[in-house]
């Protein structure tokens, strides 16, 4: 668990800094550079991350279970998985999906955890997605009150929708077929 809370508090951390502490984030990108800053920004997240899953697998060798979730909620977190991966390409496939919503992203990484929060009920799940839900909810709370930062996405243009909900259903198949099992050790399906 130790590692997965350090995972989180990293992860989470470097993409709270703008809610946190903007000028501080400010003041290093400017000082860094923008290619620096991003650099540094990408490395802290991918330590985070990396330490994210190996605290998971290790939770996972000797679960502390808070709740067991009823059968159907397997198939409830399957039907609110359904868009998630549609809105994050969405997020940069500029379209009417992301004119809409304004975030697909963060509105992705809300529908995943709340369906991860229904489906499993560990201390680590609980820890992993509920700490997830908390800060994207956060998150798009801030986002209403700072003023917008250029985000790089494809070109906008008018297929763009159609390719992100392609592409995201197609790795949504991809993940009950198989990659989930073959990336997270778990298969989303009896």
């Amino acid at each position: 668990m130790p590692l997965l809370i350090a995972g989180l508090v990293l992860f989470i951390g470097t993409h709270s800094i703008a809610i946190l502490a903007p000028a501080t984030r400010d003041r290093l990108a400017a000082t860094l550079g923008p290619g620096p800053w991003k650099a540094l920004y990408a490395i802290v997240s991918l330590v985070g991350l990396v330490l994210v899953v190996r605290g998971c697998a290790a939770a996972r060798a000797t679960p502390v279970v808070l709740y067991s979730p009823p059968e159907a909620a397997r198939y409830v977190a399957l039907v609110l998985l359904l868009p998630v991966f549609p809105l994050a390409f969405a997020s940069v496939l500029p379209g009417a999906i992301r004119s809409r919503l304004g975030h697909p992203l963060l509105a992705a990484t809300k529908a995943w955890a709340l369906a991860h929060l229904i489906a499993n009920g560990t201390l680590a799940d609980v820890v992993l997605f509920g700490s997830l839900l908390a800060w994207a909810v956060i998150e798009r709370i801030s986002l209403k009150r700072r003023p917008p930062r250029p985000v790089a996405t494809a070109p906008a243009g008018r297929w763009n929708d159609l390719i992100a909900i392609v592409l995201g259903l197609a790795l949504y198949g991809a993940m009950l077929g198989g990659l989930h099992r073959w990336l997270i050790g778990v298969a989303p399906l009896p």
